[in-house]
């Protein structure tokens, strides 16, 4: 079932649309499953690619695209089988001076397209199909700011790898995990800005927090970029020295009645592991004074990791779970410490 019964051998597995160029527009939702309501869910994330193209079908222009991402908590509420070999709830970092939290999630659908009317017409479609078997616990509409600018002010997104180094950034291979292969990961963190603050600062420090330049995006020389700048914090090497990358689809988002403006950011990676030791060097560092120094401005206040099956998994499920576990105890990791 799944992956296997769908894919001959020898053929690769078809992907969700992870790697969907940058858009305009973005609805991320995360849900619970309600009791009772896997079926329901089952259904939806087989239906999800049809639903996409109804949607998507009537404006083509739009670019319109959905990832649906699962939960460890869920799996084995949803599948028999094996698991994804990384699959597991996010940990949470806490350093002396901030803490990236671990919040519940047991769906991820991040939709994109050029026009928000999209996003919000595929998201209406999937909440009437799960009203009553899911419950949105976070909903943030993303938009593009001016120049791929995020609400600070800097260019996002930057140093995103393209073509054949994004597919190999984001893609499980046979290696990883033959049962899945053609699947990725998802971490997804909604992150408030403390805008007061940040604009009291002075261009120049605002670049030393960043570790690149506000008005043309040219990352500073290493003499000039702090050690503990965004930039630097968040680069991670592999054991040959080797920078190990990820695909970020970050969003503005806000709401100006309420001063709250923010990013939403959603790294893809094939492997868990390099976005949570990115979020390891950001927040707890090495010691004091060493956590990334755009957290004294941004703070984040959810933080979720999913498995992104391919398509084929979502068009050809595995069977139900022939008796329902117990839900995932609360049991998520914090690396470091106060």
């Amino acid at each position: 079932m799944g992956l296997t019964s769908s894919t001959s051998p020898g053929e690769y597995p078809e992907q969700q649309p992870v790697l969907t160029p940058l858009t305009e527009s973005a609805v991320f939702l995360v849900l619970t499953i309600d009791d009772g309501g896997e079926s329901a869910v089952r259904d939806l994330l087989a239906d999800l690619a049809g639903l996409q193209r109804a949607v998507g079908f009537r404006y083509p222009e739009g670019g319109l695209a959905c990832v649906a991402g699962i939960g460890s908590a869920a799996w084995d509420r949803l599948f028999a089988g094996p698991r994804p070999a990384e699959l597991h709830r996010l940990p949470e970092f806490e350093g002396p001076r901030h803490r990236a939290v671990s919040t519940p999630g047991d769906v991820l659908l991040h939709i994109r397209a050029r026009q928000l009317f999209l996003c919000f017409e595929l998201a209406a479609q999937v909440m009437a199909r799960l009203r009553g078997s899911a419950t949105v616990v976070d909903e943030v509409h993303g938009f593009k700011y001016w120049d791929q600018r995020d609400l600070l002010g800097f260019v996002d997104g930057t140093e995103n790898p393209s073509g054949g180094a994004a597919r190999a950034a984001v893609t499980v291979t046979a290696e990883q995990d033959p049962a899945f292969e053609g699947s990725s990961y998802v971490v997804v963190q909604k992150y408030l800005h403390d805008t007061g603050a940040w604009n009291a600062l002075s261009t120049e420090e605002q670049e030393r927090v960043i570790g690149r330049t506000k008005l043309d995006d040219i990352e500073l020389d290493d003499a000039a970029k702090p050690p503990n700048s965004h930039i630097a914090v968040n680069t991670v090497n592999g054991p040959d020295g080797e920078e190990l990358q990820i695909v970020r689809d970050n969003m503005p988002f806000g709401r100006v009645g309420s001063s709250e403006f923010g990013t939403y950011f959603i790294g893809y990676a094939s492997d868990p592991a390099v976005i949570e030791t990115m979020l390891d060097k950001m927040f707890v560092g090495s010691g004091p004074g060493t956590h990334d120094r755009i957290l004294d401005f941004s703070t984040a206040v959810t933080g979720s990791l999913f498995v992104v099956p391919t398509a084929d998994f979502l068009a050809d499920q595995p069977p139900v779970p022939e008796a329902r576990p117990t839900n995932e105890a609360d049991t998520s990791l914090t690396i470091g410490g106060a």
